[in-house]
């Protein structure tokens, strides 16, 4: 029983079960009841057949007393024969309950006396010849009939008392099986589709995200387990729904707060990478930004000494006072703040250490001041880091910036050095031999005819050192259109070509970035010089200047048509090309000067740039490495 109460499936399978089971003994008892009622006809029928044969051997009786042959007494005989074969067929006697006191039984053993001490004997006494008594033989008829017409009733009577006893077996079987039913009917609808639908309803508003219904189910059985199974499980996903939802709010918070500072980050690396070596004024606005938005500081920056392995402060946000070390008192960006923070001194507030570093090279630290209740979250941990790597990468561009312009003003002096050294270095040298060879010769008081030829080359030296003088300040203070050595060629032989009163044509094929400003500034200088000459000696009517780069060399031409060389050398007293070929051996390359074929001159320089002589000293790829680097570009 406490399994019927706990479990609704056992009590659909006793349902079932006890349905099945009527139904069996409702079978099985119609069974029983028609096979004994399998003979009850064919008993009716037999007894039925007596009273005719009873009739029938009175009859002939009577024909055998009034006509007494063989023929009619075999008749008679045939006759009482079959009547005693009927009374005692199994059909009939099988029929008969087995019990001796029941009527049928008595009506049956009263019938064969009566056949027996009655009529039999007078069957045999008329045979025998005894005579028929007519008024015993009908009363004799009469009593065996009635007998007969008893056995028969209660024949009939016998069958129908089992057929409503089966009719009465039928209805007990069907009304107990509508009972069960019903009962079973009421369970599952009160068991099983309510709970069911309950159940469906609190999946549908679960799928609906409203995690408020319950289906309050009572009883002990699997639907009512599972009812509360799933009402505690609502509850539960409605408090991790709203935790979750919780968590979702302050994500997307936390993600808007990470994309705004991303955009002031963004924002903030134009200023830091173009506001040239003004740090606190690019870099101050960005971290009071970020301060802000992510609730910390206040935020310092401090850069690495290497020299003296110390921290030097250079920017601190809500500062009330400028860095020790500031060198720029006109900038303002640390005194933005009208009310600085104060930093906790009872531990509430902690300090977070992070390198601003480029690979193994320290350039600084960034000190960023939170509060302890608060924390950093990993995502703002994840964005000063990022904030770090900016800064490390500005920081590092502005000193390489730096020394690169140290770089490029030592070389700048080391040019013009190298320049007042090849030109007018050597002919204020040659001018101080004049001047040496004058005061000899004035020490021996030579005659002034003689001097005067030492005057006259004083003369050409001073105009050859102020000519060249002029040459190196034109040639500095050149004003580039463009960046490279192509702006500076357009330049030169736009200023020739004012000179000689004609243009000169300019072809220039060199990829960009290809020379240093040292290998630029010597192949400019070669070919104002060609100019110069040209300009000074060739008495020409047309000037070319190419510039090209093949087969990991530089070919610089100068050509014009003029009067050429008398003997493809240099001319007396005219430094000029020597200056030129000096300028090739420093470049490391090959310097010619001869006629042209048509007439005129031709100054040639030819070298490999600095940047082409490291391309080739690299090794030379086979294809196999080739084949895979075009494979990696696809």
């Amino acid at each position: 029983m406490k399994l019927l109460q706990r479990s609704l499936v056992a009590r659909i399978i006793a349902s079932l079960l006890a349905i099945s089971a009527m139904a069996l003994t409702s079978i099985v008892v119609t069974m029983v009841v028609a096979n004994g009622s399998r003979g009850d006809a064919a008993a009716i029928n037999v007894a039925g057949s007596l009273r005719m044969n009873t009739y029938q051997i009175v009859a002939a009786l009577q024909r055998y007393e009034q006509q007494p042959d063989e023929t009619q007494r075999e008749r008679v005989e045939a006759l009482g024969e079959r009547f005693r074969e009927r009374l005692a067929s199994p059909r009939l006697t099988e029929a008969l309950p087995e019990a001796e006191d029941h009527p049928l039984q008595q009506h049956y053993r009263m019938l064969q006396a009566r056949w027996d001490e009655a009529l039999a004997p007078q069957v045999t006494r008329t045979i025998d010849g005894g005579g028929l008594e007519v008024e015993a033989l009908r009363q004799t008829l009469d009593e065996l009939v009635d007998d007969i017409d008893q056995l028969v009733t209660h024949l009939e009577r016998n069958s129908e008392a089992k057929i409503r006893l089966l009719s009465v077996l039928q209805i007990l079987f069907l009304v107990l099986t509508a009972v069960v039913v019903a009962i079973a009917l009421y369970d599952i609808r009160h068991n099983l589709v309510a709970p069911l639908h309950q159940l469906v309803v609190l999946a549908r508003e679960a799928g609906r995200r409203n995690f408020r219904y319950r289906t309050r189910l009572k009883g002990s059985d699997e639907l009512a387990l599972l009812g509360r199974t799933l009402d505690t499980m609502a509850g539960e996903l409605a408090t991790s729904y709203a935790e979750l939802e919780e968590r979702v709010s302050l994500k997307q918070q936390e993600l808007e707060r990470s994309n705004q500072v991303m955009q002031v980050l963004h924002d903030g690396s134009r200023a830091l990478y173009g506001g040239g070596n003004d740090l606190c004024a690019s870099a101050a606005p960005m971290l009071r930004r970020i301060e802000q938005l992510l609730d910390i500081g206040p935020i310092r920056l401090s850069l690495h000494d290497p020299f003296d392995d110390r921290e030097v402060p250079i920017l601190a946000t809500h500062s009330r006072s400028r860095p020790t070390y500031c060198r720029d008192y006109d900038c303002h960006a640390c005194l933005l703040e009208p009310e600085p923070l104060e930093l906790s001194e009872t531990g509430e507030a902690e300090c977070l250490l992070l390198p601003v570093s480029v690979g193994a090279t320290l350039l600084g630290t960034l000190e960023v001041w939170y509060s302890r209740d608060r924390g950093l979250t990993d995502s703002t941990r994840r964005l000063l880091n990022a904030l770090t790597d900016q800064l490390a990468t500005a920081i590092y561009l502005q000193r390489r910036i730096e020394e690169q312009q140290q770089v490029t003003l030592m070389n700048e002096r080391t040019i013009i050095a190298r320049e007042l050294h090849d030109s007018l270095a050597q002919s204020l040298s040659y001018l101080k031999m004049q001047v040496a060879r004058l005061e000899r010769m004035q020490a021996r008081e030579m005659p002034r005819e003689a001097q005067t030829a030492v005057f006259g080359e004083l003369r050409t030296g001073l105009d050859s050192a102020y000519r060249q003088l002029r040459e190196l300040l034109t040639t500095f203070r050149l004003k580039l259109e463009g960046p490279g050595l192509q702006s500076a060629m357009r330049q030169t032989t736009e200023e020739f070509a004012e000179r000689l009163g004609f243009p000169v044509e300019l072809c220039f094929d060199v990829p960009p970035h290809l020379l240093n400003p040292n290998e630029e500034i010597h192949v400019l200088q070669v070919v104002r010089e060609a100019l110069a000459n040209t300009h000074k000696h060739a008495r020409a009517h047309w000037a070319a200047v190419t510039v090209g780069f093949q087969q990991a060399r530089l070919h610089v031409m100068v050509e014009d048509d003029g009067i050429g060389l008398p003997d493809d050398g240099s001319p007396p007293m005219h430094y000029g090309l020597v200056i030129m070929r000096d300028r090739a051996d420093t470049l490391g390359g090959e310097f010619r000067v001869r006629n042209r074929q048509t007439g005129g001159t031709l100054v040639e320089l030819t070298f490999s740039p600095k940047t082409a002589r490291l391309i080739a000293q690299q090794p030379v790829r086979g294809p196999e490495t080739t084949t895979i680097q075009h494979g990696h570009r696809d």
